[in-house]
């Protein structure tokens, strides 16, 4: 079942391969075939994509008009990720078995005067092939203005140059429909007709190498699912779990709705040693941390079986980082049931913006209190600076930055019956 998204845009399906073989896998001019009779009559379909990573996540770009309308989607993304997949590993897909490398976007043009282009996230379940649309991913947002200008959805981007490094820079705003939030994302250019250009020396954490960076501004992030920052009003509540125990949560929704929680609240014995491996090792506190989860998200309001939303934290004092000078907070994400190895960008906003409330938990354990604009979090893979306009109480803005790049650009093929392959042909011939 597809999740309900801001902007729903079901125009007819312009492109769809359609590849029918007799008699043996392999068709003329060696394309890939299928034989009905070896394969179950087991149809073989593809769309071109732009394969890509954004931050510390990577999945596939694919233009709007290249898919079958929204909502047949779920006949075509999870079979070309590789799900469903009882083993988790997606090998048969274009995913690679962890949450943040089971992700598309879907970009099309757009039609609002406050952007150039607009894009549709999607998580993509490894195991069940359901398809979450109920948040966006900030990671992947920070391909989204390289690729729309690479691909000719936007044409007249804004073209400044960069005074500290004399770099040419293009700013293309991008709505994203999940969240009905405006991006605007910054990135070194270069070429006449400028493109983008991956070459410098910024490094961010958990990825290898240096390349351009990628300012990425979140305008008026607040509420970005449930409309309040404080969907309770509250900064603090007291979350009742099966077990009748009790935790203490901040419950913060800018950019994407995330549950905050000490994990000196979680009964961790060494809490200096905890991390992704260690996290994926005890089961025990799995369960304890989806079951933080679902209680946050019923009290926010939200669908607690939606897993991509809200995510839980767990939030520590600078002084349990690796590295704690200029640290202001740590934090270990679960994302889809996994402790994610860095951090998702739209929790690191959340965090930024929850440690200047005064109040919240991230408020209460950030070095200084969050005073300063920009709060420095640690996570698994390094760590990432946040930067918060905050003016009267109100969030103005989030700001960060990443690295993209694409990787490759084809098609991808993947695999469905009969019954489906009609239904298409039928949508293609209409």
């Amino acid at each position: 079942m597809l999740a309900r998204v801001c902007c729903r845009h079901l125009g007819p399906c312009r492109r769809l391969l359609l590849e029918r073989r007799h008699s043996s896998a392999t068709g003329p001019k060696g394309k890939i075939g299928a034989n009905k009779e070896a394969m179950g009559r087991v149809m073989r379909l593809s769309f071109p994509a732009i394969f890509a990573r954004g931050g510390t996540s990577n999945g596939l770009i694919i233009l709007r008009h290249h898919l079958p309308p929204m909502d047949l989607w779920h006949t075509a993304l999870p079979a070309a990720m590789g799900s469903p997949d009882p083993y988790g590993r997606q090998l048969n897909g274009m995913g690679s078995g962890i949450s943040s490398t089971s992700k598309i976007c879907v970009l099309s043009p757009t039609s609002r005067l406050d952007a150039d282009v607009e894009f549709t996230f999607v998580q993509v379940g490894i195991k069940d092939g359901g398809l979450d649309m109920a948040g966006n991913c900030g990671n992947m947002s920070s391909i989204i203005g390289p690729v729309s200008l690479d691909e000719g959805l936007v044409t007249s981007p804004k073209i400044e140059l960069d005074p500290s490094n004399g770099f040419q820079t293009a700013l293309v705003r991008v709505f994203n429909t999940n969240t009905c939030k405006v991006m605007h994302s910054r990135f070194r250019v270069a070429g006449d007709p400028p493109r983008y250009c991956p070459d410098g020396d910024y490094e961010m954490g958990g990825v290898p190498g240096r390349q351009s960076k990628i300012i990425m501004s979140f305008l008026d992030p607040g509420g970005a699912k449930t409309g309040r920052v404080f969907p309770t009003g509250s900064p603090v509540n007291t979350l009742t779990l099966p077990d009748g125990s009790a935790v203490q949560a901040s419950l913060v929704d800018v950019s994407n709705p995330g549950v905050f929680v000490r994990a000196s609240d979680l009964g961790i014995q060494n809490l200096s040693s905890l991390d992704p491996p260690a996290i994926e090792a005890d089961p025990a506190l799995k369960i304890r941390l989806e079951q933080i989860r679902q209680a946050g998200a019923a009290t926010m309001g939200l669908d607690p079986r939606t897993e991509s939303v809200p995510k839980i934290v767990m939030v520590f004092p600078p002084s349990h980082a690796r590295l704690s000078p200029g640290i202001d907070i740590k934090c270990l994400a679960m994302s889809m049931g996994q402790a994610h190895k860095a951090v998702p960008l739209t929790l690191a906003l959340c965090l930024g913006a929850a440690a200047r409330i005064r109040g919240t938990v991230p408020h209460e354990l950030a070095a200084g209190h969050g005073k300063g604009d920009v709060v420095v979090i640690s996570h698994p893979s390094g760590r990432l600076e946040v930067g918060t306009t905050v003016r009267g109480g109100h969030i103005i803005s989030a700001e960060l930055q990443r690295t993209a790049r694409v990787l490759m650009k084809g098609e991808v093929f993947y695999e469905r019956g009969d019954k489906l392959t009609a239904a298409l042909a039928r949508l293609q011939s209409a």
